[in-house]
């Protein structure tokens, strides 16, 4: 079940990051506050997934589902950079998450 809270706490963070985006830098308050509540969720999913899991992986973990779902969002939704290395270095976060799930 932790594993789970922490794969949430992971999305929700991308969320997050999109929310603050749309916030404009804070110039508009739907989405800054939805940024804002987005963080304080995903913090306390983290937190409650934190346990019984070692506190280096699952904060690697969550902070590498933001990466990577935050640089999807960003290639798809805002056409950012989908460049080859781009790819290759997030695809290195990507096995750094299988690795530390498979041993964690």
């Amino acid at each position: 079940m932790d594993w789970i809270l922490l794969l949430l706490a992971g999305l929700v963070e991308i969320g997050m990051a999109f929310a603050l985006k749309a916030a404009a830098g804070w110039t508009r308050p739907v989405p800054a506050l939805l940024g804002l509540g987005a963080a304080i969720v995903s913090i306390a999913l983290l937190t409650a997934a934190l346990r019984s899991l070692p506190i280096g992986t699952a904060y690697a973990i969550w902070t590498g589902i933001g990466a990577i779902g935050v640089t999807v969002v960003g290639i798809v939704v805002f056409q950012e950079s989908a460049s080859p290395l781009r790819l290759a270095c997030i695809g290195m976060i990507f096995a750094g998450i299988i690795g530390l799930k498979l041993q964690g």
